[in-house]
């Protein structure tokens, strides 16, 4: 076969930035047999798969994503004689012989209440190209039932053509014991003793209801005056933005929440280990990449009791309701008043985390290509 990658999604910071450069390195790594060919929109990452003898790489520069998706994209396959066009995220090309293959990544602009996060012209935009595509679509894989869920009550019709494949942590998230590497993390950030970790980037593209950081700060707040000594360290694009939109000095915690941006993946096992507790109580959540992050590195969470995050930590977290501030609270201070609790939620994470696998997500990705090709 010779399938064809669309790696526009793959300069993206957040996490499907993460799954598009993963899912390549991990089908490269697996399959030796098929050619693959990638298709970039921009040279950010133009370059990063030539040790691999089964990958070729092509610039494709271009301004306007739809142009690039939709024209672009048929044109290069015709030329490169693509077998199967795969997108990791959300689109195919409505004008192709190809078979294709896409990757969704939630269903919130399709389930009521969680619709209403994203603002108008969102909303109408999706609700209309969404169908489009999942009608070219050969098929559909999806990062969570949550999302498969969202998806077939509102396709009904895409049910057989629609499957979820977990995919997991980069391989570096393990606990981190190296004493001298977590002085240096330390350090470098300018980390606490003790400190309550969240990972959550500043989320322009939504109202920021979605990602629950006022209700966090109020917890976090309330857990202080509960006599809670750890401070709160947030990680992620932007996320000083957040001391901005709220107000922490009313909440008396301005100077007790500490931002430090986006931090590279290299050190991001670091803070999970230094970290006494992970808390992501966010609204809407698909595939919560950072919560599996948290569980395979052995730090305690404590997340939402719905959509993706209950999903995905099932049996590991302190799950609560995460519009209730006052039980985000108690939750924390549960889990950190109990060190043998603490102990119980590692282990349970450290099994969990197994079957959020980088190489069982490209295998049944692979399994799903070499099937639409045989079809013809």
């Amino acid at each position: 076969m010779r399938i064809g990658i669309m790696m526009r999604s793959a300069d993206e910071a957040g996490g499907i930035g993460v799954y598009a450069r993963n899912i390549v390195e991990e089908l490269l790594k697996l399959d030796q047999k098929n050619q693959y060919i990638l298709f970039y929109k921009s040279d950010k990452h133009f370059g990063r798969y030539k040790e691999f003898a089964n990958c070729r790489e092509i610039l494709l520069a271009g301004k306007n994503k739809a142009i690039w998706d939709q024209f672009t994209i048929p044109s290069a396959a015709r030329r490169e004689k693509i077998d199967l066009i795969f997108n990791p995220k959300f689109t195919v090309p409505l004008f192709t012989k190809c078979k294709t293959m896409m990757v969704v990544h939630g269903a919130d602009w399709f389930v009521p209440p969680y619709d209403e996060v994203y603002t108008t012209l969102d909303n109408f935009y999706i609700k209309r190209v969404m169908p489009l595509y999942f009608k070219k679509a050969d098929y559909i894989s999806s990062v969570s039932d949550y999302s498969t869920d969202g998806f077939v009550k509102a396709f009904p019709w895409c049910k057989n053509k629609i499957k979820t494949i977990y995919f997991g942590p980069n391989k570096i998230f393990k606990p981190v014991t190296d004493t001298q590497v977590l002085a240096d993390v330390r350090k470098k950030y300018n980390l606490p003793d003790k400190f309550i970790l969240s990972v959550i980037r500043y989320d322009r593209g939504a109202r920021n209801t979605r990602k629950n950081f006022k209700g966090m700060a109020e917890a976090f707040a309330l857990y202080r005056k509960m006599g809670g000594k750890e401070k709160f360290v947030v990680v992620g694009r932007d996320c000083d933005l957040y001391a901005k939109e709220y107000d922490l000095k009313s909440l008396g915690i301005e100077k007790d929440v500490i931002y430090t941006g986006l931090v590279p993946q290299i050190d991001l096992p670091a803070f999970y280990s230094l970290a006494r507790l992970y808390l992501y109580t966010t609204i809407i959540e698909a595939f919560p990449i950072p919560t599996t992050e948290a569980m395979a590195c052995g730090c305690p969470i404590v997340t939402s009791n719905g959509t993706g995050l209950a999903e995905l930590t099932h049996g590991v977290s302190r799950a609560v309701d995460p519009l209730d501030s006052e039980a985000i609270a108690e939750a924390m201070k549960i889990v950190l008043d109990d060190e043998k609790l603490q102990q119980e939620m590692r282990d349970k994470g450290f099994e969990r985390s197994r079957i959020f696998s980088w190489p069982k997500c490209a295998q049944e990705t692979l399994q799903i290509f070499e099937k639409l090709v045989a079809e013809g």
